[in-house]
């Protein structure tokens, strides 16, 4: 029986483990990086193990210390998460050889279905449809060259071992296959510890559909109805919902079906789920299986009113499935959206920082928030950027999209850039609200989705200015209670529009004298627009900082030193700066060199993706300011390239 539960993980999936755990009475383990010793899941933990380091290779990844900490703490059991571990067979092993149980499927089934080629092997005995690809075990630059032209360009190479996004790369033509399967292979070795890939023909239009399955160790195996994740950028799921719009009862059963065929074909034992692709025809093609708990579980718990974790501690325990595949709910709509710590306008590079501001929203029917942070919190460049999931469900599809949105107004985020605006767009587009769903979305709507940015009207400047003086404490006299300055109820005698302010948001600069009618009050700023109508909007106060929302956008704007205020010049005329802080994996230049523009220069890796820096048009390079291994901080120059 499980009374202690050590969770190998960190982030919104270790504290959300831990909820359902601590529900039950089950004590929980944090295990942590050096850098994570302040972290929300440390923070919530019973027990907590340091384990040193901070790159997930020097933490995260260490099994013998995740054992370790196992032992020293009294933990009967690992809950792997998502992520790291939890498709590691060799961890689930020596979970098994210590005498601990492992909240994850048994070894031999992460082996067949935990890599890629192995999986597409078995589905293929098995007779599932897959997309034409290779699987083999020959891991050379020809052999991957040669399939890709068997196959057709556009290909698709995918990390053997993992997914999420991280060593996926797509190769529009041949001239490009060797960079990208050199990148894709160090980003799977650094992710999952194995570089191993596998090549497939890149489908056009295709919807990501897929089967929550779950098995017990008496045989017992059901599905949990499916989830549609079609909404993805750089194949990363950032909206997911269940039930799939538009599918049929007969497709769902057959989708089902054969996702159990495959969980059972390899005895199959706790959560996964098996990814489809599927065309506009209604033909599905097998992807592959997570053998464990996947990101967008919160949805299909939404709609079944079941809680997986629960489930996984009760199948550990040796309990049957409490309920058959006749008795499986399905009520209402859910939808989920991942809050990442990114620069959308920057092709969505990954950002850290201090978590300056962060508001959840309002709990209520329907509205659920699973997170890792709080405000206060760093968020460094050595995790994946993800903050939160926020999930709202309804009785349809339509109520759950607007409850949603609604929550994502309330939601408040500062200190670095996140893609809380881009979240918005996605659900308040025509084509989303109409379930027009496919993996290309994004960059279909690119427009829509991500617009230049705008430049910020007078009125938004004046709003801020009014918001800075009406939230400043009157001057108050204390030699004479009867003085109108003595007074704390807010009265200025017309002074405030007579007060200059000096303001800067987006790196613009301006002198404002402010006039109008606004009040902040709270986290509210109350105004009259020219129309007279009465508006509310978000707007938060941090000392010189204040967060306001515009267009449904929270802009940071700060009050300056107008005498101290100077213009910030780039330190070297020509140089190339790093984007986010992060480790350099690769100098591919030299000094004295002659490139072209769009050359590759330097590789950055930062949250287990790797980004390059390409020239923004033909020089020499000049100087070299970083080397392989460093770390650099973000505005590090890193290039100096002259035309």
């Amino acid at each position: 029986m499980i009374t202690t539960l050590l969770i190998a993980n960190r982030g919104e999936i270790a504290c959300r483990i831990m909820r359902t755990a601590h529900t039950l009475g089950i004590k929980t383990v944090a295990v942590h990086s050096a850098i994570d010793r302040p972290a929300r899941h440390v923070r919530e933990a019973d027990l907590s193990v340091d384990l040193g380091g901070a790159k997930p290779a020097e933490s995260y990844l260490r099994i013998d210390a995740i054992i370790a900490a196992a032992q020293a703490s009294g933990a009967q059991a690992i809950h792997p998460g998502y992520g790291f571990l939890a498709e590691n067979a060799t961890f689930a092993r020596a979970c098994e050889q210590n005498g601990l149980l492992f909240l994850g499927p048994p070894a031999s089934a992460i082996d067949a279905m935990g890599s890629k080629s192995a999986a597409k092997a078995l589905m293929e005995t098995a007779g599932v449809p897959l997309v034409p690809g290779y699987h083999g075990e020959a891991q050379d630059v020809e052999t991957f060259r040669a399939a890709a032209e068997r196959i057709g360009y556009p290909v698709l190479l995918k990390a053997a071992a993992g997914g999420g996004g991280k060593g996926m790369k797509v190769v529009e033509r041949e001239a490009d296959l060797a960079e990208a399967l050199q990148s894709a292979q160090r980003e799977a070795q650094s992710a999952f510890g194995d570089a191993r890939m596998l090549v497939e023909k890149y489908v056009l239009k295709p919807r990501h559909v897929e089967i929550q399955v779950f098995a017990d160790q008496h045989g017992n195996c059901l599905y949990l109805n499916e989830r549609d994740c079609s909404i993805q950028r750089r194949h990363q799921k950032v909206v997911e919902e269940a039930p799939a719009p538009g599918l049929s009862v007969e497709l769902r059963r057959a989708m089902g079906e054969a996702a159990v065929k495959a969980a059972q074909a390899i005895g199959y034992v706790g959560a996964g789920t098996v990814e489809f692709l599927l065309d506009s025809r209604g033909d599905f093609f097998f992807m592959e299986m997570n053998t464990r708990l996947q990101v967008e579980h919160p949805v299909t718990e939404a709609i079944t009113g079941l809680d997986l974790v629960a489930w996984q501690i009760r199948v550990a325990n040796g309990d049957a499935l409490p309920i058959t595949q006749d008795e499986v709910p399905l009520n209402g709509h859910a939808i989920e959206v991942r809050l990442y710590a990114e620069d959308t306008e920057q092709d969505f590079l990954p950002a850290s920082g201090t978590l300056t501001l962060y508001r959840e929203p309002a709990a209520g029917p329907g509205r659920r928030v699973d997170s890792g942070v709080s405000e206060g919190d760093s968020v460094s460049p050595f995790y994946d950027p993800m903050l939160a999931k926020l999930i709202a469900w309804g009785e349809t599809r339509e109520e759950a999209r607007l409850r949603l949105l609604a929550m994502l107004d309330e939601l408040a985020v500062g200190g670095f850039k996140t893609n809380l605006p881009f979240l918005r767009r996605v659900l308040a587009h025509a084509a989303f609200a109409a379930a027009e769903l496919d993996t290309s979305f994004i960059p279909r709507y690119h427009a829509d989705l991500l617009p230049p940015p705008t430049e910020l009207p007078q009125a938004f400047w004046q709003l801020a200015a009014a918001a800075f003086i009406n939230s400043e404490p009157a001057r108050q006299r204390t030699d004479d209670a009867h003085s109108p300055w003595s007074s704390t109820s807010g009265w200025r005698a017309g002074l405030p529009a007579q007060r200059i302010v000096h303001l800067r948001c987006n790196d613009i600069s301006q002198v404002i004298r402010p006039s109008g009618n606004a009040q902040l009050c709270g986290d509210q700023l109350l105004y009259t627009n020219a129309s007279g109508v009465h508006q509310r909007l978000q707007a938060i106060r941090q000392g010189d900082t204040l967060y306001l929302e515009w267009n449904g956008e929270l802009q940071v704007v700060t009050r300056v030193d107008a005498i101290a205020e100077v213009e910030a010049s780039h330190a070297h005329h020509g140089g190339l700066v790093a984007p986010m802080n992060g480790s350099i994996v690769r100098v591919l230049v030299e000094p004295g060199q002659t490139i072209e523009a769009g050359t590759a220069l330097v590789v950055l890796e930062a949250m287990k993706m790797e980004h390059s820096i390409r020239a923004p048009q033909a020089g020499t390079i000049k100087a070299l300011y970083c080397a392989e291994g460093d770390m650099v901080s973000e505005g590090a120059a890193l290039v100096e390239l002259e035309e």
